[in-house]
């Protein structure tokens, strides 16, 4: 008797199969058959890497630093990073134990879920928000539980939205703001709310804060340095935004000795550590790059004035971000779906924007646009634009 035909997909875990792929990539199959595209899509920046940092990580190839480094990542950029976010953030955390240097801000989040996840635990996040957070839930076993952020709110998230969802068995709360792809901040006030919540329902917080350096009106507060809240959070953050290092792949994680720790083990069996090479251009971007960042925000600031009129002039209602470098207007007066503007604008206009649906379910109606592109080709773009939502109105 022959035996029954090998299956490979048979053998993929049930958590695994149930996951969509990335609307982002989904979309960027499509865009990468076209010619021509001008591409206000993918969250990248258009700045190439400072020449001091790429320098940094060229002696360090040159020099033979080739190596492991310890788990934690090397001990001088923990103590940089600990110096900087204590001057810039207000938080304080101990290099030796409190920090981890991990591949990417992906995978310090990663970390950060398998290492408090039970299965069935409740992680309650904002959407519209960054396409892996309810996947990478899931991935740990946990209950992703999405809360709306409304357009009229400045896509903030709120207390009594939080509160809303909460169940005995709600474990985290996951915020990050600036958020992708809507812009949204947080201010103070807000935060302290939600610190009190978080704090009466004994749970911890997870803050993706990548795109903090990318704050344009008002100073940026992390919930970490709010009263009774950094033994309570595991902070992210990493160099891909602010320091246009989105190749070199470095983030790290901050939290309490038991969390870190915690972390470290799921990353010591996985990734061992991240590049000594990239941890040496981070070192070279906390020390020396803060003039770079100031000079990219500056215009990443003038392409957002220019963008977000551009789309209020030709009707597509857009809130003014005050962070990050994207904007959501929405294009719900065309009546259209996200997924059939995008790609009509694509296949009629040559631009490339993600559908608002990429981003949950409640990013439907809105398309995310990247101003991380050169204002000329963010010109052309929108006069585009103008003529395709006009011609769709008839």
């Amino acid at each position: 008797m022959m035996p029954a035909p090998f299956q490979p997909h048979s053998f993929v875990a049930d958590h695994v199969r149930g996951i969509a792929r990335s609307g982002i990539r989904e979309f960027f199959d499509i865009v990468q058959s076209q010619k021509s595209v001008i591409s206000l899509g993918v969250g990248e920046p258009d700045f190439v890497t400072p020449w001091h940092i790429r320098e940094a990580a060229i002696y360090a190839l040159e020099t033979g630093k080739t190596t492991y480094t310890s788990n934690l990542g090397l001990l001088k950029l923990r103590e940089a990073i600990s110096t900087m976010l204590a001057r810039n953030f207000d938080v304080n955390y101990d290099p030796m134990s409190q920090i981890l240097i991990a591949v990417g801000v992906s995978e310090a989040l990663d970390l950060a879920l398998r290492a408090i996840i039970n299965p069935g635990d409740e992680i309650i996040y904002h959407e519209p928000c960054y396409v892996s957070y309810a996947p990478s839930i899931q991935l740990a076993h946990g209950v992703a539980v999405p809360v709306v952020c409304k357009a009229e709110d400045g896509f903030a998230v709120t207390v009594e939205a939080i509160a809303k969802v909460l169940t005995p068995k709600s474990k985290a709360l996951m915020l990050s703001f600036p958020t992708n792809p809507t812009g949204g901040t947080m201010t103070r006030e807000e935060l302290l709310k939600i610190a009190d919540l978080v704090i009466q329902n004994n749970l911890i917080v997870i803050t993706d804060e990548i795109y903090s350096e990318l704050t344009f009106e008002g100073g940026h507060v992390s919930i970490a340095s709010l009263p009774g809240m950094i033994e309570r959070t595991i902070f992210l953050h990493g160099f891909s935004k602010a320091y246009a290092m989105t190749g070199f792949r470095i983030g790290y994680a901050c939290g309490s000795a038991a969390l870190i720790d915690a972390m470290m083990k799921i990353h010591q069996y996985s990734m061992l550590c991240a590049s000594i090479i990239s941890q040496e251009a981070a070192l070279e971007a906390i020390l020396h790059g803060e003039p770079d960042t100031i000079a990219m925000r500056d215009q990443y600031k003038a392409r957002r004035n220019y963008i977000v009129n551009a789309f209020n002039a030709m009707g597509l209602t857009c809130h003014l971000p005050r962070g990050s470098f994207y904007a959501f207007p929405s294009i719900q007066s065309t009546g259209l779906t996200s997924r059939e503007f995008a790609l009509r604008l694509l296949q009629e206009e040559k631009i490339a924007a993600v559908p608002g649906s990429a981003f949950g379910a409640s990013g439907e109606g809105y398309l995310r646009c990247c101003f991380a592109t050169a204002l000329d080709q963010i010109k052309i773009a929108t006069e585009r634009m103008a003529s395709f939502v006009k011609r769709v109105r008839g």
